[in-house]
Parts: structure tokens; sequence; C-alpha cells
């Protein structure tokens, strides 16, 4: 609903330029009519962000657009609007704004202050999305994770993200799968692709989140951090791979990933068009549906 609103806003500030013309960067220009947005779910972050995420029916394609004008004006934050969201929803949604917090840390476009905000973004998950998961109306647990999706909405607004969600993006356009869900699975796989590139920025969150002890090895805490995002989708009932992938759409899927990761997305680790085909395999399980 808050992307509806900005994408409505870009129309009204651009009537003569359809919202297809305003994929990428900086393509609005102009100011928007007063938005105040009002989140539901403790997730996207799009309260504070500089991005609307579109998707067009007719192609499949889900793409996003940039600018400093959609950031809101003013955002509210009442943990009562979460009060009744389903549980499946209450962990795809904080999954979501982990995957958030957790690309804009490791990227290579931080400042100190995007690195504060997706260390607190970390930390408040790690202590609260399970408890607002299990216990729906603890309003402590569901005001801590709006903070959370707050803060990493700040860390990447600002930061940026990376491959996981242009993989994402391209799986929800296509699929339709719901964007938070995308992430939980897609997450694990990738921050395991990056390798050694990310494992200093894991091991400084899994050491600041007691995912692992203080003094443990890069290696060794970066690896506790992945498999702590494991044991969290499956607390939360999310599937280790995305299902109803079919071979015959990677290729075209891999595309669209290149061309809204690379240039703009500063990744710990570069990847072609061909490297990003071998994650959707990855992503798959090894599973797809055209196949036997």
């Amino acid at each position: 609903a808050m992307d509806c609103a900005k994408g409505v806003g870009a129309r009204i500030t651009q009537p003569s330029k359809p919202i297809n013309k305003m994929r990428g960067l900086l393509r609005i220009h102009r100011r928007l009519p007063l938005l105040i947005a009002v989140p539901t779910t403790a997730g996207t972050g799009s309260e504070v962000t500089l991005a609307a995420v579109i998707t067009d029916d007719e192609t499949h394609y889900k793409y996003p657009i940039n600018d400093f004008v959609l950031i809101p004006r003013f955002a509210v934050h009442d943990p009562e609007f979460t009060r009744g969201l389903p549980a499946s929803i209450t962990g795809q949604t904080g999954m979501d704004a982990l995957t958030h917090a957790v690309e804009a840390f490791i990227g290579r476009s931080t400042t100190p202050y995007t690195r504060k905000m997706a260390r607190q973004a970390v930390q408040l998950i790690h202590d609260n999305l399970l408890e607002a998961y299990e216990h729906g109306d603890d309003m402590r647990a569901r005001r801590n994770m709006l903070s959370a999706a707050y803060k990493a909405g700040v860390a990447f607004t600002r930061s940026y993200v990376g491959y996981v969600h242009a993989i994402a993006h391209s799986l929800g356009g296509r699929y339709g799968i719901p964007h938070g869900l995308a992430n939980a699975i897609i997450l694990p796989h990738m921050l395991r692709a990056y390798g050694d590139t990310a494992a200093p920025k894991l091991a400084d969150l899994a050491r600041m989140a007691g995912i692992a002890p203080a003094t443990a090895q890069d290696s060794l805490a970066a690896e506790a951090f992945i498999d702590w995002v494991d044991r969290m989708n499956e607390a939360l009932g999310i599937p280790k791979y995305v299902s109803g992938i079919r071979r015959s759409d990677i290729p075209q899927m891999a595309a669209h990933a290149d061309a809204e990761a690379n240039p703009l997305y500063p990744v710990p680790l570069l990847m072609d068009r061909l490297e990003l085909e071998r994650m959707y395999e990855v992503v798959a399980g090894g599973m797809f549906e055209d196949e036997n």
C-alpha cells in the first residue's frame, strides 16, 4: 500500500510520464504531495525509504523506482496496527527486515550511521521476531519489530541492498512469490555464496547479537550467523528452497536481476548473469517445475 501511494504521488507530479519510465534512479525529480506512511507490517521499511517496488502484471516484471522525493514526509509507528497480523506474515516480513539490515551492512557503500542502524535492527530482530511470531499480542515485541524494520529501512535506503533483493524481485514478478518469503529463503544461500568476502561483516553481526562468542574467528562466527538465519526460517515455518521455479524461466529472470543489481547495488562480491543463473538453481534446491 505504501509503494502504491508512492507510485500515485509520482504520477501526480509527473502526469505525462508512465510509471515504467520511472524505473531506476532519479526519474521523478519533482516533490510529491504530502505523504504520510503508516506501516501495518514490520518488514519493508517503505515508510522511510526512497524506493517503491512495482509489478508489471502483463510482463511479470518486478522492478524498483528510486528517488529521494519518494521518502514519506512522516511515518507513524503504532504496534496496534500490527496486532492482528497472521503469524506467517509476521515471520516473513520480519525476515524481510533482516535481509534489509544484513544486505545494507555487508555492502560496500556503508557509513558509520548505516552500520549502526543495521546492527541495531539485527539485534532487535534477533531478540523479538520469534516472540512476535509466537505471541502476536505481545505489543513490546511488536513495537520492537516496527523499530527494527524502520532502522533497517534507514540503513538500506542509504546503503542499498544486494543480490538477494534482485533475485527476489524477479521471482516475485514471475511467480507472485511474496517478497518477504522470497528474501527469507534466498538470504542464507546468497550469504554462503558470498563466502569470504562477506565473512568479516557477518562475523561482526554474529558477535554483536550474541550468536557467536566474542572471541570466535571470522569464518566460524559468519557460519554461525548463517546457521542462525537457517534456524530462524525453520522456526518461522519458512521453507529452505523456492518451489515452482521453471528452469526455462531462469535466463530471463537472471537477466532482470543482473539489470537491477549491476552496477547499482554495492554487493560484497560481483556476479555476472551466468553466475546469477546458478543462484536460481541453488535456491530451487535443484528441483524445477518443468522437469521430472
